[in-house]
């Protein structure tokens, strides 16, 4: 545990080391101009869920993926192979750190239009949602950083993901196509779709079995692609990159 801790620390200096941390408050600054001047309440109670699912979902992968990058260009990953610390405190020191880090800057972009806005917010709801969210979008990282060959390659990787996954579940928020009740029932499969179900009930939403579905999809799917491929790829992908 206390490896662990001080890898999540380590973590999460290096997210700013690597500039990781003042992207994602300027991120954040973008996102508050772009509601800020929102006057209509209805549709600012639309925008910010759906803003605080982008960056806990879409921004996490790109986050992971940027430090995963970072470390390749480094050549840090042949020293990582010969510490005493396990592959599985690396993955979750970088997966807990990316949610520390991503879920502060999402809570702090909530807290502003709580104030500001008025705007109702379930924090419980909305800490639990985001979380989840974070933790389970972070570990998808991996998977996209062990299928890139550099950088440029993730970011391609992760915007056809968004045409499959994220694209579709947005346009069934904003009730524009894939409307009616047989895709509320196949987008739940979609973790973009998960995401927007919790982080929904953080800002008012009914609490209904969407919301519960939701919550295994993540956790569930979260907890067996760690097990069976993020752990068992980890270790080839960290020796690829090491060259050994």
């Amino acid at each position: 545990m206390n490896r662990l801790l001080i890898l999540i620390k380590g973590e999460l200096q290096r997210l700013n080391k690597y500039h990781v941390t003042t992207v994602s408050f300027i991120v954040a600054v973008i996102w508050f101009l772009l509601l800020f001047f929102i006057d209509d309440a209805d549709l600012l109670a639309q925008m910010l869920p759906f803003v605080i699912v982008i960056d806990a979902t879409m921004m996490s992968i790109i986050f992971i993926g940027a430090i995963m990058f970072f470390e390749k260009t480094e050549q840090t990953f042949s020293t990582m192979l010969v510490t005493p610390v396990s592959n599985q405190e690396l993955i979750l020191s970088k997966a807990i750190a990316n949610t520390i880090h991503t879920v502060l800057s999402s809570f702090l972009i909530i807290l502003v239009f709580y104030f500001v806005k008025d705007v109702d917010v379930n924090w419980i709801g909305v800490i639990i949602a985001l979380i989840i969210s974070v933790m389970f979008h972070s570990l998808l990282g991996f998977v996209f950083s062990f299928h890139g060959k550099d950088f440029t390659t993730m970011l391609v990787n992760v915007m056809l993901y968004s045409f499959l996954f994220t694209i579709p579940s947005a346009l069934n928020f904003f009730n524009i196509i894939f409307k009616g009740q047989i895709w509320e029932y196949i987008l739940l499969i979609s973790p973009t779709q998960a995401a927007i179900k919790l982080i929904e009930v953080g800002f008012g939403g009914p609490l209904s079995w969407k919301y519960w579905i939701s919550l295994g999809v993540l956790v569930i799917g979260g907890i067996l692609g760690y097990i069976y491929y993020i752990k068992p790829n980890f270790k080839k992908y960290a020796v690829k990159q090491s060259g050994v």
